[in-house]
């Protein structure tokens, strides 16, 4: 099947064919009863980059254990153990699939819980713990980081002398202005997560399951019965009142394991991931000489692709002015294109967002703040914002260019190709999922790419010269 990425799609397709192999595409080139059951599978191996590609939102399980009654615990919060051991080691290689485990503070208060997946391979995912009071204990084995890390997300301000707990030991804390499960996720998607697994309480669960970012539940179901009009259940009020409101799983799979029941199946069907390409139209707009249907287009989008570092998100810091003109280091072309949103407003709240943007860890962090501040208080970006901030980032990424040669080096290289960033949902900045995008950042890279190339045939002509 075709990459649901479409910075990658058709790459390895090409490359393949021109070494004169037969590739044949499920569903495009090959289609039958046997191949339709076929590519089913494919989908469902890929489920989890097919749904991250899709919803922007890495590929989240939901997984519980439960009595015969419905209960993850008795009415005193007791839950050790309901599955059997079976089960138990079953969960530690779903662990092991992904790139962390998210829990809420109940789940730490209650169970302190270790979350690591010591039967299930040689990975070992990342702790997420999702507080948003940080009313969570001083001492837990989720503090120890001597096996793996832990993060702890929150809401904006809570805590400040716990937050400095937690950082001396080593815990990376991540603050919300507010704290939900979607923001979360899609927070954890731009740091390239891929699948998480949920092993929350019912609240949390129930949080996640109305805001859309659970794709597959896994329920372990044990012949016990423990009954407790108090004992939880392990999915929360979801606001539904009759029964026609219930979510259907799809493909829905039943499997014994040892005495308990495993009960799994999609919350949502899987997205088509038909594959596009950006519009004739839109390309010839960047270089007319370029056919969209070649492959002299080359897509760029997370740091870590190929081409990731033409991204403005890549780590590189630069040296540039700050809001009084004086030269200090940005950690990245993103941190500085999003303070400038505010510099020179007079108002505390923009200087205050522009102090977080500057300290941010990452470029996702300083992004995450500008957007959120200029969806919730547009009355904070300057006035001259939308006529300036194309200069703003041509010269951040002029500057990142410059200090690196060997950044310029691969810009250069790609002469002759059209450069797209290929974020499917920037229609300004990216191409769009259907080439719809006006791809600014690809339009500046290869404006940069051409003074490079012309500063580059000056030089040799003038050494050319003075031989």
């Amino acid at each position: 099947m075709r990459h649901p990425l479409q910075h990658f799609r058709g790459n390895a397709v090409r490359a393949l064919r021109s070494q004169g192999l037969q590739v044949d595409l499920l569903g495009e080139d090959l289609t039958s009863k046997l191949i339709e059951d076929a590519q089913k599978e494919c989908l469902l191996v890929n489920a989890p980059l097919i749904c991250r590609a899709s919803s922007r939102v890495p590929f989240s399980v939901l997984k519980y254990a439960m009595t015969l009654d419905g209960k993850i615990a008795a009415s005193t919060g007791h839950a050790w153990w309901i599955s059997c051991k079976k089960s138990r080691s079953l969960v530690f290689e779903l662990r092991a699939r992904s790139d962390a485990i998210i829990v809420g503070g109940n789940t730490v208060r209650r169970d302190n819980p270790r979350l690591t997946a010591r039967h299930g391979g040689g990975h070992m995912p990342m702790r997420i713990v999702m507080s948003q009071s940080l009313d969570l204990p001083e001492e837990a084995n989720l503090w120890d980081m001597s096996e793996v890390s832990t993060i702890v997300v929150t809401q904006r301000g809570a805590r400040k002398s716990f937050q400095k707990l937690l950082a001396s030991k080593g815990v990376e804390v991540v603050e919300f202005d507010i704290l939900n499960p979607r923001d979360v996720m899609e927070y954890f998607h731009d740091r390239g997560y891929l699948s998480v697994f949920w092993e929350c309480g019912g609240t949390l669960a129930a949080s996640a399951i109305s805001s859309g970012v659970i794709h597959k539940v896994y329920a372990f179901v044990a012949p016990k019965i423990i009954g407790g009009k108090n004992a939880p259940s392990p999915v929360g009020d979801l606001g539904m009142v009759e029964m026609s409101q219930a979510i259907n799983l799809i493909d829905v799979c039943y499997q014994q394991v040892g005495p308990d029941m495993l009960v799994s199946g999609f919350l949502q069907p899987l997205p088509d991931m038909a594959p596009t390409i950006p519009s004739r139209e839109e390309t010839f707009v960047v270089d007319p000489t370029v056919s969209p249907y070649e492959s002299s287009i080359i897509f760029f989008y997370k740091t870590w692709d190929p081409y990731g570092a033409l991204s403005n998100f890549s780590p590189h810091p630069i040296q540039m002015p700050d809001e009084n003109g004086d030269n200090v280091t940005w950690s990245s072309v993103e941190h500085y294109y999003q303070a400038h949103k505010f510099v020179g407003v007079d108002d505390t709240s923009a200087q205050d967002c522009l102090e977080r943007i500057k300290s941010a860890k990452s470029p996702e962090e300083a992004a995450r703040i500008g957007r959120s501040m200029q969806r919730q208080r547009p009355d904070l970006i300057r006035p001259e914002w939308d006529n300036m901030k194309i200069d703003v980032m041509y010269s951040a990424l002029k500057c990142k260019f410059s200090t690196y040669p060997h950044l310029s080096s691969m810009l250069v290289s790609t002469a002759g190709s059209v450069l797209v960033e290929a974020s499917p949902h920037d229609l300004f900045w990216g191409g769009g999922r259907e080439g719809e995008g006006l791809n600014y950042l690809g339009r500046l890279l290869m404006k940069l790419r051409s003074e490079f190339i012309e500063e580059s045939s000056s030089s040799s002509e003038s050494s050319s010269l003075a031989v």
